[in-house]
């Protein structure tokens, strides 16, 4: 069964999971775009065969298996839900929505009518994550105490991009910091406090955002995103019997070490398919395949805890986002 796939979007990263689906010899049917011109160029440029000119039209097509909704982040829950009120299977790039009331309102619709969704959580499916999940469930580093992870990038401060724009879910938590908080849900689970600083950019989104979470078994994660200096795009898993160090960058790693007391350390290497995303396109075929409507792999419950926790990193933060602002210029530039 060839999986025949539906584009909504035609930004970078969907031109980048398009390659990805083509490799791993899925069939890319339509895309669909708000400018005719755009989604005819996109589909010139990858050999599709239907290009809509609204995102309403890409939805109606009932001869997709499924739907890759790859616009900004706050039209994630709207153009999910149209597609998923058509009848269509959803990936949703991630962040799954901007907050936990329209990611409820998603899951409850696809599970409700029987249909797959799931979050574009790439870094899930990666060889090496699989791997340190392998390595962590066989006891390998005995009982999780602590999580490090961060991910934090240099850009140029533009209030008109979608990075800096609130309008468009921008700031650092919900563009990056959903990878460590990803990527920490996957191995403890949810977290029963979360507490953060941030530093906010002119425009009010987070620039710069530390996060711990707090687990009643005495574990930690402690997690840094930004967007205002380049980090090492680590991660470490801190273990009672040892500790893994995730190959950077941790969202699209291609090795891990296992450190073990007394012991010498272990390297686990895998290639990495296309630009990454092969991985998670095949999971989603194996689930369509399987009549599966949720991946055990990121299951639906874990993408609303991430954006639970995301919403409650910014309620503890309150006092603090509003010291800063006290103290940050209201004229634009450079944060």
């Amino acid at each position: 069964m060839t999986i025949t796939w539906g584009v909504l979007g035609t930004g970078w990263v969907a031109g980048v999971f398009t390659e990805d689906l083509l490799l791993a010899g899925h069939r890319v049917a339509a895309v669909g775009s708000r400018d005719p011109g755009t989604a005819a160029a996109f589909a010139a440029r990858y050999g599709i065969g239907r290009a809509y000119g609204s995102y309403a039209e890409l939805a109606a097509d009932d001869r997709l298996d499924i739907v890759y909704v790859a616009t900004p982040h706050s039209s994630h829950h709207p153009l999910a839900r149209q597609c998923l009120e058509a009848g269509r299977a959803v990936l949703v790039e991630k962040p799954f929505t901007t907050n936990p009331a329209d990611a409820r309102d998603l899951v409850a619709l696809a599970r409700g009518r029987g249909l797959f969704l799931m979050e574009a959580m790439w870094t899930r499916f990666n060889p090496v994550i699989v791997k340190l999940r392998s390595l962590v469930s066989e006891g390998r580093i005995g009982e999780i105490k602590a999580v490090y992870a961060d991910f934090s990038v240099a850009h140029d401060f533009d209030p008109a991009h979608r990075l800096w724009a609130p309008g468009l879910g921008g700031g650092a938590l919900l563009d990056l910091g959903v990878y460590a908080l990803s990527f920490a849900s996957m191995l403890l689970g949810r977290p029963d406090s979360a507490e953060a600083m941030i530093a906010p950019a002119p425009t009010g989104v987070d620039a710069n955002t530390g996060i711990l979470l707090g687990y009643g078994s005495g574990a930690v994660a402690l997690l840094h995103c930004g967007l205002l200096a380049e980090s090492p795009q680590a991660a470490t898993v801190v273990g009672t019997t040892g500790w893994i160090e995730v190959g950077t960058p941790f969202f699209r790693p291609t090795r891990l070490v296992l450190h073990r007391h007394r012991a010498a350390a272990e390297t686990y290497s895998a290639d990495i398919r296309g630009h990454g995303y092969v991985h998670q396109a095949e999971e989603v075929a194996r689930c369509l395949r399987a009549g599966l409507i949720e991946s055990p792999m990121m299951p639906l419950d874990d993408s609303l805890s991430v954006l639970d926790t995301a919403h409650a990193v910014a309620q503890r933060s309150t006092t603090a986002r509003r010291s800063i602002l006290e103290r940050t210029p209201s004229t634009s530039g450079t944060p």
